[in-house]
């Protein structure tokens, strides 16, 4: 089950069938998971719990909480940890949530809006941005080209046989692209082919405009020489691999995830996760994420299907214009003892500040 944040008015409904100990017991536990990974005895919860209760009440209602799949002893101590499903109620129904300031939103808007900033710096910023106030991986499905129209195409020369082709939407991103050109193109084809390419363009999509570029280009096969032909077609053919992934995924900060692994099998595990989020299912799968929802969607374990392993959760939110079309997934993935209370209102702002630049 996945979960959409909630206003903390409707949170009591997720507690059904625990009472106000349990509550308290499985918080306190949570708190000390997430904060330090190490389990929590009965002797320790009676100091930090603020409701009076002895050791003995406080072991009673652990061995219940057991019993009921919330908590489990990772050893022969007295401590407890709390399983996915305790981490999963925690999140629904007892956590409260953080918030950003002021200074914080600024900060995070201030990261991202860089006038002359490429899509994809803009979009590898994010991720940046996002590991480094989760101290997790920060995960950025970009949009696809295909999906919006394009206002201009231009071909600057880079050297023999290299040129960037750059591509101006109509809601002022700019992405640029390297292709290789042909032998002996003289510097005037690649005007030429920027020339043809924008008294085609008519408000297009990128994706119209290469169908209707090679309708004509069948057409009329004598209005372009050969080598500017072939500079057209490549230069339209370095964003078609956008539509086969379903967008660009950028991962940052993979090496926060090793930092406490010391096991050979959760290295194991953390080394299938990075093979598995460069694969084109993990990216098309993110997307998905981002459009079942409305909000921030917390993902414990293997619960999102996306990896199939326990251990990670996953903190994703859809990135949506005014319009309310959707233009990305943002996101991060880290262990279950991730700080949600901080990251769930960060992931949500970046969403909608990214969400706003783009629509």
């Amino acid at each position: 089950m996945a979960m959409e944040t909630r206003s903390p008015a409707s949170r009591p409904a997720l507690l059904s069938g625990l009472d106000a100990r349990s509550a308290a017991i499985l918080h306190e536990i949570v708190e000390q998971y997430v904060e330090t990974g190490e389990p929590m005895g009965s002797r320790t919860l009676s100091q930090r719990l603020p409701l009076s209760l002895s050791p003995a009440t406080i072991r009673n209602v652990m061995a219940d909480l057991t019993d009921a799949g919330l908590l489990f002893s990772p050893h022969t101590s007295a401590g407890r940890l709390p399983t996915e499903k305790g981490v999963r109620l925690f999140v629904d129904g007892l956590l409260q949530f953080g918030s950003l300031s002021e200074e914080e939103r600024e900060s995070i808007s201030g990261t991202l809006d860089v006038k002359g900033r490429s899509l994809e710096d803009m979009l590898a910023q994010a991720s940046s941005m996002l590991s480094g106030l989760s101290s997790a991986a920060g995960l950025v499905m970009a949009p696809k080209s295909d999906s919006s129209t394009i206002k201009h195409i231009e071909f600057v020369a880079l050297g023999p046989g290299r040129a960037l082709v750059i591509l101006v939407s109509a809601d002022g991103q700019v992405e640029n692209r390297v292709i290789e050109t042909p032998v002996g193109l003289p510097p005037s084809a690649l005007v030429e082919a920027g020339n043809y390419l924008n008294a085609h363009l008519s408000g297009q999509t990128l994706d119209r405009l290469r169908e209707t570029v090679s309708n004509d280009m069948t057409a009329n096969r004598n209005e372009l020489d050969h080598l500017t032909a072939e500079v057209v077609a490549s230069g339209l053919a370095t964003w078609s691999g956008a539509d086969e992934r379903g967008g660009t995924l950028f991962i940052r900060g993979q090496g926060r995830l090793l930092a406490d692994v010391t096991e050979i099998e959760r290295l194991t595990t953390i080394q299938m996760l990075f093979e598995r989020l460069e694969t084109q299912e993990t990216m098309l799968r993110l997307l998905d994420l981002a459009r079942e929802s409305e909000g921030v969607r917390i993902f414990i374990g293997a619960e999102s299907g996306l990896f199939g392993m326990a251990g990670m959760s996953v903190v994703v939110a859809p990135a949506r214009t005014d319009s309310n079309r959707i233009v990305g997934a943002i996101g991060v993935i880290g262990p279950t003892r991730i700080n949600y209370a901080r990251i769930i209102p960060v992931v949500d702002y970046t969403a909608r500040v990214i969400g706003r630049m783009l629509g």
